[in-house]
């Protein structure tokens, strides 16, 4: 009878670290990154804390500095591809956004003008971004050049 108490007792701990492990592990991967305009509806909540911001670099903000690795931008809201598909470029006047800092790390080759980036970093009050990481993503349809 001991035997099996402690074989059932052993399964429940073993079924519980288990479950334990799985809650912890989905709580802390289940949002992979926030837009731009949902870190700033929480903007109170996120100040300080480590997050992953996705949105488009705003146009004519890029400032590099390759002899103290020092990347400077704005990064904007990734408009709506089905809201109007002929206006599809960030405009330089688009009020929402955050300014980007990230320091000791080379700059993407792909980051440009209107390329959508994901930041990772942390969020001060004063809408800036301190980046340890900027991903750029790849064009998700390559068009070959027109031919003249």
């Amino acid at each position: 009878m001991r035997f099996r108490l402690r074989f059932v007792i052993g399964t429940a701990l073993v079924a519980g670290a288990i479950v334990y492990l799985i809650t912890t592990a989905i709580r802390n991967t289940s949002e992979y990154y926030l837009t731009v305009n949902e870190v700033a509806a929480r903007q109170g909540q996120l100040v300080g804390q480590p997050l992953r911001v996705a949105g488009r670099v705003r146009p004519g903000t890029i400032q590099w500095d390759p002899t103290t690795l020092t990347l400077k931008f704005a990064m904007v809201e990734i408009p709506d591809p089905n809201a109007n598909p002929v206006v599809k470029q960030v405009s330089a006047a688009d009020p929402a956004s955050y300014s980007v800092t990230c320091t000791g790390e080379p700059k993407p080759d792909m980051l440009a003008d209107n390329r959508d980036v994901i930041v990772e970093g942390k969020l001060d009050r004063s809408r800036h971004i301190t980046a340890t990481e900027v991903l750029t993503s790849c064009p998700s349809k390559y068009k070959p050049a027109q031919a003249k």
